[in-house]
């Protein structure tokens, strides 16, 4: 029984690491999908390529167009109570 919940501890724990490894490497692809997309576009409005104004170019170009899929995306809301008194929740 020790030895089986030795080894579930132990790799729980290696899971763990190899999790932050992960999350690091979607990371880098997610910053190198915004550059391949937004780059060339904030190179086409004068900023120079790897300048702090072209930077702050990319992630303002990526945080417009998350912005505008989500406010795109379709929403519902559901209501329920009596009279006068609604709870009202939008997902």
């Amino acid at each position: 029984m020790r030895t089986t919940l030795s080894f579930a501890l132990v790799a729980a724990l290696a899971a763990g690491c190899a999790t932050e490894a992960e999350r690091s490497a979607e990371m880098q692809r997610e910053v190198d999908h915004m550059v391949a997309v937004y780059g060339p576009s904030c190179e086409k409005l004068g900023y120079p390529n790897g300048s702090e104004g072209w930077r702050n170019c990319v992630l303002r170009l990526n945080t417009d167009q998350l912005r505008y899929s989500y406010r795109a995306m379709p929403s519902t809301t559901t209501c329920f109570g009596h009279r006068g008194f609604f709870q009202c929740s939008t997902f």
